[in-house]
């Protein structure tokens, strides 16, 4: 996982490079309809892999904030022997910064990216053949755990992941990008929602809630 600081993640080089240099081509063979729509790539791409810089939020111990940009259009409350807690659903646009930021501080404890297809998400062969990025982040002091799913929508960008099982990451630290997807946070009986449905999320600044000292009863 390496820190990226310039205003385009590095994911988004080759494609504006890639515009940049039709574009200079059309112009030079005086191509005027392919030399618009080069420039309008080259914007397109610009935008797309855009990568602020934000301000670090500091919240209390055991915070946990948004690892995309987004809208959350579902919150449920789970009960199954898998898995007992919360599963928020993110939904990300290519209109959201696509960067993947560390939700708390801790150690990727497992990362498994399953390379598929990029269906819409209303295709009933999305949830099962769309490429996906399941990640797990475990605070080893507090035994925190919080599983993040990534799976990817129409799109012609494959998810990036850029860390790898053990490593220690800063809460809001870049790990990865999505650009048009869909981010599902499993939580555990022991957290505190500080989001509702339609509530509008910004990577690393949204809060998400907190994890509690206690089991849910």
């Amino acid at each position: 996982m390496k820190n990226n600081l310039l205003p385009i993640a590095k994911e988004g080089w080759n494609y504006v490079i890639g515009a940049v240099i039709a574009f200079i081509i059309f112009t030079f063979f005086d191509l005027n309809f392919l030399e618009f729509t080069a420039f309008l790539a080259t914007l397109f791409f610009i935008f797309v892999f855009r990568n602020p810089e934000r301000e670090y939020v500091i919240y209390q111990e055991d915070s946990v904030v948004s690892p995309v940009d987004g809208t959350v259009i579902s919150i449920e409350e789970l009960h199954s022997d898998e898995h007992k807690g919360y599963k928020v659903e993110i939904d990300s646009t290519y209109l959201n910064v696509a960067l993947l930021r560390v939700p708390f501080t801790s150690t990727l404890q497992s990362v498994k990216v399953s390379r598929g297809a990029k269906l819409s998400a209303q295709s009933p062969l999305s949830n099962s053949i769309n490429e996906n990025a399941e990640l797990t982040f475990t605070d080893i002091k507090s035994s925190n755990k919080m599983r993040v799913v990534h799976k990817l929508k129409q799109t012609f960008k494959s998810i990036d992941i850029d860390i790898i099982e053990g490593q220690n990451a800063l809460q809001g630290a870049r790990y990865g990008l999505m650009i048009n997807g869909i981010t599902t946070l499993y939580l555990p009986e022991n957290f505190r929602l500080n989001v509702s449905l339609g509530s509008e999320l910004r990577a690393s600044d949204t809060l998400i809630g907190y994890f509690t000292n206690e089991s849910k009863k």
